[in-house]
């Protein structure tokens, strides 16, 4: 049975090793990129593990998602996306409030392969930072700052590379509250 498109995708398959708090950061963080995420419901009972729901705003980047991420070694696991039977509750109600959008330019320095990264929420982990810029070609590593959860570094190959992974994530939310900061580490 074919399921028509759907602001919500239901994913399966999903390493249940995981604590669900982490979980749901870490979806957020992957899908994130595709669109405006309204809610994402991810249960621990024994009928609904290994499965979460994510709500897009948009319909398309729900698409977009389906599409781009199905498979994805998630937690080492290839995670299986489809559309929902059903649509959201939120989606239903129509009640999508944009979370307030500031769009702060950052003073920035010379262009580098390596990036600057604060304002980084306190659970931020190598894992998330590594799945959110191993998307972009020429990604090397993520270097967390012992003792400061707010920080990190992450290299590419080259200026050009790294200017592209600044520019698609500059002010790009971990979690609801923490819109990233991106700038050119110094030299």
């Amino acid at each position: 049975m074919d399921i028509r498109p759907n602001h919500t995708i239901y994913i399966n398959n999903i390493n249940d090793k995981v604590k669900k708090e982490e979980m749901q950061r870490s979806l957020y963080a992957l899908f994130s990129q595709f669109g405006q995420i309204v809610d994402i419901v991810a249960m621990k009972t024994m009928k609904m593990r290994g499965q979460a729901f994510v709500v897009f705003k948009e319909l398309a980047a729900a698409t977009n998602a389906l599409r781009q991420l199905q498979g994805f070694p998630f937690y080492n696991k290839p995670m299986r996306i489809q559309y929902a039977k059903t649509d959201s509750e939120v989606i239903a109600k129509g009640s999508t409030s944009p979370p307030h959008s500031g769009s702060a330019q950052v003073a920035d320095n010379p262009p580098n392969y390596i990036l600057f990264l604060n304002n980084l929420p306190e659970e931020t982990n190598e894992m998330m930072l590594s799945m959110l810029f191993n998307q972009f070609p020429g990604f090397k590593e993520v270097r967390l700052v012992p003792g400061k959860h707010d920080i990190s570094f992450v290299e590419f190959e080259s200026e050009n590379q790294a200017g592209v992974a600044k520019d698609a994530l500059q002010g790009f939310r971990i979690t609801a509250t923490c819109a990233m900061k991106i700038t050119y580490a110094k030299k």
